[in-house]
């Protein structure tokens, strides 16, 4: 493809995924409103968040493998059509049931087209051009992210919960559209059988990837998803300093996806060893600013930059890791992501619950620790790797 249809193309990518995660995480946003709207408590409620990353940890290994054979343009409409049809559709719900149904169905969907963006990103032109392209999607994960459940709120306090739901389904709807209409036919030219690509379970360095992306991610979306709490409670913040903090931080986010786009594509080992040792250090300071405002805000914008970049080496992670099955690779990913939230948030409950919103940055630095160790592990596997197969070359090419 021409450089121009590259850049149209990465655009739409990234728009889609917004539109995806835009419809998993934007709930949070609405929760109290669904509470009160269908009489069920919040717990309850918050299923329609914690029961939609569940079917994604679930789907994220098997719904890329099933569907890496089919021309990607259809499966990027398929996903955009089941998300436009059960976001409006939820919008109607008559009852919280229909409503958890409706977000169910959408979930074993979402890591098909996500994998699929970020496998595209990542095969587009030099390594530096793909490094880049891959930034620009992860903008629109970090956006559906971080951005999602402020503006569903806002429209929910603003206007209705009906509207509020139906602004995920209008998102995903004009991706569709552009998508029908500016995307040509993208057959897969070399598919790989399932075997070849369930063969990347094999691979130590594949498994070590997974394990430090757990934990890594884990470490930042367990935090955020306390950051409400730890800036009212634990920084004193009025409810209106709050969401624009969260609007900041999500801004922050996406300027540290850009960043990583060029960090990767000049130095990416460098970069996935360094980002857990400078997280810790920003954790170690946002710990001792303790309750001065101004000083923590400062902090957390830093730490939403480096959490961006974070986001970007956790895909490197898995995708180089196996290069060969792209798809089936960012499946493993999404998976790898979601069980490290769905993990270590209780993990860092626990020290919200001994010593406060603020002892929550103790439990962080506790899991960087670890998530530097095993990248470094991860590093060391490589390096065995590669030296197994300069060996192998040479060997191939000494005269008998």
């Amino acid at each position: 493809m021409k450089s121009m249809n590259n850049n149209i193309l990465v655009l739409i990518l990234a728009v889609g995924v917004f539109g995806i995660l835009n419809t998993e995480m934007g709930v949070v946003g609405i929760v109290p409103d669904v509470s009160a709207a269908y009489g069920v408590s919040v717990a309850e409620a918050s299923l329609l968040v914690s029961g939609f990353a569940l079917v994604v940890a679930i789907a994220a290994p098997i719904m890329p493998l099933l569907f890496s054979k089919v021309n990607r343009k259809t499966v990027m409409l398929l996903t955009l059509g089941i998300f436009t049809v059960c976001n409006g559709a939820a919008a109607f719900s008559p009852n919280f049931e229909t409503m958890l149904a409706l977000r169910v169905i959408p979930a074993a969907f979402h890591p098909l087209y996500t994998s699929l963006a970020l496998a595209m990103a990542s095969q587009m032109g030099t390594p530096e051009q793909a490094a880049k392209a891959s930034a620009r999607v992860f903008v629109g994960v970090s956006a559906g992210m971080v951005l999602g459940a402020p503006v569903s709120s806002a429209l929910a306090s603003a206007l209705s919960l009906f509207a509020s739901m139906m602004f995920f389904a209008l998102v995903t709807l004009v991706v569709l559209v552009a998508t029908m209409f500016l995307v040509p036919s993208l057959p897969v030219e070399h598919p790989l059988t399932y075997g070849e690509q369930l063969s990347i379970l094999k691979k130590p360095l594949l498994w070590s990837s997974f394990v430090s992306v757990m934990v890594l991610n884990g470490a930042m979306f367990g935090f955020y998803g306390f950051l409400a709490d730890y800036l009212e409670s634990g920084l004193g913040l009025a409810a209106a300093a709050t969401s624009a903090m969260l609007l900041g931080y999500g801004a922050a986010n996406i300027v540290g996806n850009v960043a990583a786009g060029r960090l990767l594509a000049k130095m990416p080992v460098r970069t996935s060893v360094v980002i857990p040792v400078v997280l810790l250090v920003a954790f170690a300071a946002l710990f001792y600013a303790g309750g001065l405002q101004i000083a923590a805000c400062a902090m957390l914008c830093l730490i939403g930059i480096l959490a961006g970049i974070a986001n970007n080496v956790n895909q490197w992670l898995v995708s180089t890791a196996a290069p060969e099955a792209p798809d089936f690779a960012n499946g493993l990913y999404l998976t790898a992501a979601n069980l490290g939230v769905t993990i270590f948030t209780p993990f860092l409950g626990v020290f919200i619950s001994n010593g406060g919103s603020i002892a929550s940055d103790l439990g962080v630095m506790g899991l960087l620790v670890i998530a530097f160790g095993l990248i470094l592990i991860r590093r060391a596997v490589s390096h065995t790797r590669n030296a197994r197969r300069s060996r192998n070359v040479m060997g191939n090419t000494c005269p008998r």
